[in-house]
């Protein structure tokens, strides 16, 4: 089991948490995978717009010595406009983060849907189908205008 990570929408992070008897909680193992899937920053590709040229492509520097990077390319769209071609650049980003989940077999499938909620608000609407387990499915809304806090 992995220590259970908790998104906190308004400090734009996640934190750990103790469960009663003291101990980091662990549970949860997939929507964890799925939090670190998604909002953590993969690093841009040499053809992708960067949103601050000068904050260059960013990323986890592990991910130079794999051949799975870690994260997704959500951060990308934080100086976008909120049209319905980022909408599907997020779902493309999403489908990206998530695709280790079914090729590792921890799922047989993932459906995202991306819409926007509410102004300034993009939500991620993940459906994961397990072999022989229950379907779980987690809604994720983050704001646009927030997200570069996560780099402070």
């Amino acid at each position: 089991m992995d220590i259970q990570t908790f998104w906190d929408a308004t400090g734009v992070r996640g934190d750990w948490r103790l469960a009663a008897a003291g101990q980091l909680s662990a549970e949860q193992d997939l929507k964890t995978a799925a939090l670190i899937s998604l909002f953590t920053w993969r690093r841009a590709r040499a053809d992708d717009s960067l949103p601050d040229e000068a904050g260059g492509r960013k990323g986890w520097w592990g991910d130079a010595m794999t051949r799975r990077p870690i994260g997704s390319r959500l951060w990308l769209l934080q100086r976008e406009k909120q049209t319905r071609t980022v909408v599907q650049r997020a779902k493309e980003y999403a489908d990206e983060a998530l695709a280790w989940l079914v090729e590792d077999k921890v799922c047989t499938r993932v459906e995202v849907i991306t819409e926007i909620s509410a102004p300034g608000v993009l939500a991620l609407q993940c459906t994961f189908i397990r072999e022989r387990k229950p379907n779980l499915k987690f809604q994720f809304d983050f704001a646009w205008n927030n997200l570069q806090l996560a780099n402070t």
